[in-house]
C-alpha cells in the first residue's frame, strides 16, 4: 500500500495494459476513470467487443470512458479536468495525448514504453528489437511530452530476450515488468525521490507501423534473419509465403544447423524427417504451417499430405 493515496486517471487498451491498471489498484491509489479505445468489431459475427482494459475496469467497478480521439473531443478533456488527477498513467493506450491533456495532472503523464529509450521509439518497439537480433531489451517509465516517446526518463529496467521468444511473449513479459516498475516509480516521483533524465536524442532509433505485406518471407535472406522475422511477427502480421499459387502461413519455424545446395525457397527433408527450407544462408526448419483454407498443422504432417511439397520452391 502506498503511503500516499493518489488520484489517478488510467489510459490503456490491450491485454498488455491490464497488469499496470491492476498494479495501480493494488497499490491503493484512487482510479478516477479508465480511458480506453472504443469497442471494435471482432470475430466472424463482427460483433462489437470491449477492450481487455475495459472488461477489467468494469469487473472492478471503475468508470470507463471511450473517446475516439482526445485531440478533437473537448468533452473528454473537460472530464479529465473535472477529475483533478494527481497523475495520468498511460500503458499502450493507442491514442495521442494533446498538450491540453498533458498539462492537466500536476505530476504529469507517466507512460510505460517496452524498450530502453531512446532506442526503439514509436509504434513497434518489441517487434523491432527482435528483428534487430538484440539480446537485451527492457522497459522505460517516462514522462510524456508532445513528441513521440521523447519525454524525460524516470526509470528503466533491463531484461534478457529469450532465444525462442515471440513478440507477443516478450511484450507481455515487459508490460508485467513495467507494471511493478511503474507503481514504484510513481510513488518515488511524487515524493521527489526521482530526478527525470533527458533522453539523448542523437542515439534515438525510430520504429514504424507495420503492414500485412511486411510478413512476406524472402527466402534469399539468412535462416537466422527469417527465424527472427517469424518470432517478431507473431501474432501480427504473421509470416507467409506462396506455394502452388496459394498462401502458406509459416506459424512456427527456426534456423536449422544444416546446409543444402539448392535454390533459396527449396523444400527439403533434413535429419529425423524434419521439413526444412533452403535460405540465402543456412536452412529454416518448418515446425507449423497453414495453407489458405485449411487448418494449421505440423510441417511433417502437412508434407505427408502434400506429396509434391518436398522439392518444390516456395515463393516462386
Amino acid at each position: 500500500m502506498s503511503e500516499r493515496k493518489l488520484r489517478i486517471v488510467f489510459m490503456g487498451t490491450p491485454a498488455f495494459a491490464v497488469p499496470s491498471l491492476d498494479a495501480v489498484l493494488r497499490r491503493g491509489h484512487d482510479v478516477l476513470g479508465v480511458f480506453t479505445q472504443p469497442d471494435r468489431p471482432a470475430g466472424r459475427g463482427r460483433r462489437l467487443r470491449p477492450s481487455p482494459v475495459k472488461a477489467f475496469a468494469e469487473r472492478n467497478g471503475l468508470p470507463v470512458l471511450q473517446p475516439a480521439s482526445l485531440r478533437s473531443d473537448e468533452a473528454a478533456c473537460d472530464q479529465i479536468v473535472s477529475m483533478e488527477p494527481d497523475a495520468i498513467v498511460v500503458a499502450a493506450y493507442g491514442l495521442f495525448l494533446p498538450e491540453a491533456v498533458l498539462k492537466i495532472p500536476r505530476h504529469g503523464c507517466l507512460n510505460i514504453h517496452p524498450s530502453l529509450l531512446p532506442k526503439y521509439r514509436g509504434p513497434s518497439p518489441v517487434i523491432s528489437t527482435i528483428l534487430e537480433g538484440e539480446k537485451i531489451t527492457g522497459v522505460t517509465i517516462m514522462l510524456l511530452d508532445e513528441g513521440m516517446d521523447t519525454g524525460p526518463v524516470l526509470a528503466q529496467e533491463k531484461a534478457a530476450i529469450g532465444n525462442e521468444e515471440t513478440s507477443y511473449e516478450l511484450t507481455l513479459r515487459l508490460f508485467e515488468l513495467g507494471a511493478d516498475l511503474l507503481v514504484q516509480t510513481l510513488d518515488e516521483w511524487v515524493s521527489g525521490e526521482v530526478i527525470p533524465s533527458t533522453q539523448n536524442h542523437d542515439e534515438a532509433t525510430i520504429t514504424r507501423l507495420l503492414k500485412r505485406e511486411d510478413g512476406m518471407l524472402d527466402w534469399s535472406e539468412s535462416a537466422a534473419t527469417i527465424d527472427r522475422r517469424i518470432r517478431a511477427f507473431t501474432p501480427w502480421p504473421g509470416t507467409f509465403t506462396s506455394w502452388r499459387g496459394m498462401t502458406l502461413k509459416v506459424l512456427r519455424g527456426r534456423a536449422a544447423p544444416v546446409e543444402f545446395q539448392a535454390e533459396p525457397g527449396t523444400v527439403c527433408v533434413g535429419e529425423d524427417e524434419r521439413v526444412v527450407v533452403v535460405t540465402g544462408s543456412g536452412a529454416l526448419e518448418l515446425e507449423e504451417v497453414q495453407l489458405e483454407g485449411r487448418a494449421k498443422s505440423g510441417a511433417l504432417d502437412f508434407a505427408r499430405g502434400q506429396r509434391d511439397l518436398i522439392g518444390s520452391v516456395l515463393g516462386a
